[in-house]
């Protein structure tokens, strides 16, 4: 039976929504968003037990909304298990596949060297250092054998992040929408356009980290809540490390001292804390080779996030700064070094 003629536009448009539906959801798993969920210590987390695969990427969260694969509450014998805990810049993201993130490449290198390990990755955009603590005081720190926070220059001055934007925010949604072509729009499609039209709006997969008032007055008080991170990891007999991440702007076009990090550096030194300090270590470096660790001003390029798990590695088991996974490095193949 032939369609009569005044059906063919309204039939071909629902055709083709259709094809768009299915390839949005098939091609570039949209439809099937990260969902979030507000907690009244960590501000908002991911919610756990979930994994989705968004433009052929994986992200996977288990049972405590860490960016990791299910894990027992007790560390398994003869595993060494560290927890890190930090903002987007150690999540990774939508763009950054499960297995290459920081956590997991510092994972792949133990293994490469024979050490089992777990390197749990408890994180969200837009984290600061009060919710980190949040998390700590939520979950504990898992019998790990060390906990690394990860700090970037922005955190210095960030206030702790709320859940106001849970639900609300795109980047945060708490369920997942009816349409692909919805998720599409409303956090890819509108944020661009609205963005080239000079028009607010926000989007994408990480939004903007709060921003204070009074960056010297945050400070100070983001500095008292690593002191109770400290109190708190160290009650349990845990060492405790920081990993310093730049900003791009940090070391390009030249690197440059952002500030607070020489009065972060004598805190941590008083406290006796060590730094694995990635803005030092790259600023050695020629700039087209910085350059390659960024994807952003912000968010790093899997090879920045294979850097500083090389100086984890480096810092941490080749130089023995944390015993539990000294190693003389020999039993490393050659592409992981």
């Amino acid at each position: 039976m032939k369609l009569p003629a005044k059906y063919w536009i309204p039939g071909g448009a629902i055709a083709v929504f259709i094809a768009t539906e299915v390839t949005l959801r098939l091609a570039f798993g949209l439809g099937t968003p990260v969902l979030s969920q507000a907690d009244p210590q960590t501000g908002y987390r991911f919610k756990p037990n979930q994994k989705v695969f968004r433009f052929g990427k994986k992200v996977e969260y288990n049972q405590y909304s860490q960016r990791s694969e299910p894990i027992t509450p007790q560390k398994p014998s003869g595993t060494l298990r560290i927890l890190m805990t930090g903002d987007s810049v150690l999540n990774g993201g939508n763009p950054t596949d499960q297995s290459h993130t920081i956590a997991e490449l510092f994972e792949a290198k133990l293994a490469a060297s024979g050490q089992k390990a777990e390197i749990l990755n408890a994180s969200a955009g837009s984290w600061g250092i009060g919710n980190q603590l949040g998390y700590l005081r939520k979950f504990g720190t898992f019998n790990a054998d060390a906990v690394i926070l990860q700090i970037g220059t922005h955190d210095l001055t960030q206030p702790t992040s709320n859940s106001a934007g849970i639900g609300h925010h795109p980047a945060f949604p708490t369920q997942a929408p009816l349409l692909a072509v919805q998720d599409a729009w409303t956090r890819y499609l509108w944020p661009a356009l609205a963005g080239k039209l000079g028009l607010n709006s926000s989007g994408a997969d990480f939004s903007a980290s709060p921003t204070s008032q009074d960056p010297d007055k945050q400070y100070r008080q983001n500095m008292q809540l690593l002191k109770e991170i400290v109190k708190l990891v160290r009650s349990k007999n845990i060492p405790v490390f920081v990993l310093f991440t730049p900003n791009r702007y940090d070391l390009i076009p030249k690197p440059s001292v952002p500030k607070y990090k020489s009065e972060f550096l004598r805190l941590l030194l008083s406290l006796q804390v060590p730094i694995i300090d990635s803005h030092k270590a790259w600023s050695t470096l020629p700039p087209t080779t910085v350059e390659t660790y960024f994807r952003d001003e912000v968010h790093l390029s899997v090879a920045g996030n294979g850097a500083i798990a090389l100086e984890l590695f480096g810092e941490l088991c080749v130089r023995r700064r944390l015993p539990a996974c000294a190693t003389d490095g020999r039993n490393l193949s050659p592409g992981s070094r």
